[in-house]
């Protein structure tokens, strides 16, 4: 998980504590898959808008840990619980339960409606990624829980056809219409590279880090619950931006990747003007992500940066999904030299910020950032100072 000696001695460990309680559990030894979570570096909503978005993902991941059972049922323990459920084959389906065994029971079902022959499990799940914190905890766990489960199965599918199918599952179990970019970063990361993603497409661009550059996440203890939270309702006033501009005069588009600022404009004055905010900051987003990876093509990160805070202030004001802590976060971040630029990261309501900052500089910013939000807000900041990771895949058996 780390990249020093130390840390990966640590990690060895944690994974060793993982098979045993496993084994004490469940009576055998299992393998262990895992996914990461993910940052956004710009492009935030845009995604089920058939946009653009630039994620990395982070050293933080979710284990699961799977050995096959006759029985045909799914048993599963999450240690971060430390609460143990379990379904049969035959009963997985149903609506959302707002539990956080719907994900598995939703990679189960829809692993099965897709042909693949899901037998009995036991499953256990470690998962580093923070709940709630808009670092793609969920879709850590629905990619790394849909391989254990084909591993199991013998089943065969893509990396796209993964993605796919966990997408389909949050959808359909959990309650969130969520887009595509989550569980694709999950699937497709490399080490050491952001993903410029086309989400109309699912063609992308592995951009480099910079080496002089870190990616700082300052999580604000705020929690945030996609299916309750009003992500879906943005959704809704989206395609109904979509559905209006159709109906006057741009027939032709399917979704707002396909309007531009201008044409927006045009349109305005058919628009309600909730829609209408909601929809210039999906259409002034796409624009920012294609503008930060001529950026980062050419090391412009003063103009990166800039993008960055203007995402922020349309999150803010247009599309209404910051909070107070994520605003105060992003103004903290914006007196410190060093600080390229800021902006909340994930569905809003809370959560987190991601913070690009110079190698020099980041000490002097975690320091800012724990005294001045501890001072303001009488709570204390996690800061995770991060890199672009790998994506999903099997955990390595230890060497002799």
């Amino acid at each position: 998980m780390q990249d020093s000696r130390t840390g990966a001695t640590k990690y060895e460990d944690s994974l060793a504590e993982l098979r045993g309680e496993f084994l004490q559990r469940y009576g055998s030894i299992p393998q262990i898959f895992r996914a990461p979570g993910r940052v956004n570096l710009i492009g935030e909503h845009t995604d089920y808008n058939d946009g653009f978005v630039m994620p990395a993902a982070i050293q933080f991941y979710a284990h699961v840990a799977v050995a096959p059972q006759k029985a045909q049922r799914i048993r599963v323990h999450s240690r971060n619980f430390a609460e143990s459920t379990e379904f049969t084959l035959t009963e997985n389906g149903g609506a959302p339960r707002g539990h956080w065994s719907d994900y598995i029971r939703g990679v189960t079902g829809v692993l099965k409606a897709q042909g693949i022959n899901v037998s009995g499990a036991d499953l256990m799940i470690h998962s580093e990624v923070p709940v709630g914190s808009g670092l793609s905890s969920s879709a850590a766990i629905e990619v790394a829980t849909a391989l254990a489960l084909l591993a199991l199965a013998g089943g065969t599918l893509t990396r796209i056809e993964i993605a796919r199918a966990c997408q389909r599952a949050e959808h359909e179990y959990v309650g969130s219409m969520c887009g595509i970019m989550d569980q694709f970063i999950a699937c497709f990361a490399q080490a050491g590279r952001v993903v410029m993603l086309d989400c109309r497409s699912l063609t992308y661009e592995l951009l480099p880090t910079t080496e002089d550059v870190r990616i700082v996440i300052c999580n604000t203890g705020v929690k945030h619950a996609h299916a309750s939270s009003g992500y879906n309702r943005r959704r809704a006033d989206c395609f109904a931006g979509v559905s209006t501009m159709r109906a006057h005069g741009m027939p032709t588009i399917q979704a707002l990747r396909d309007v531009s600022s201008a044409s927006l404009e045009g349109c305005k004055g058919h628009l309600p003007e909730l829609v209408y905010r909601r929809c210039r900051h999906v259409v002034t987003e796409n624009e920012r992500v294609r503008a930060a990876a001529n950026a980062l093509r050419v090391r412009d990160m003063d103009t990166f940066g800039r993008l960055m805070y203007e995402s922020h202030m349309s999150l803010q004001n247009d599309y209404e999904v910051s909070c107070r802590e994520l605003d105060l976060m992003v103004d903290i971040a914006h007196t410190v030299p060093g600080v390229y630029g800021a902006r909340m990261t994930g569905g809003g309501f809370g959560g987190c910020t991601v913070n690009l900052v110079r190698i020099d500089a980041v000490e002097r910013f975690i320091a800012t950032i724990k005294r001045e939000y501890a001072h303001r807000t009488s709570t204390s900041a996690d800061v995770y100072v991060c890199f672009a990771a790998q994506g999903a895949g099997a955990v390595e058996e230890p060497r002799d």
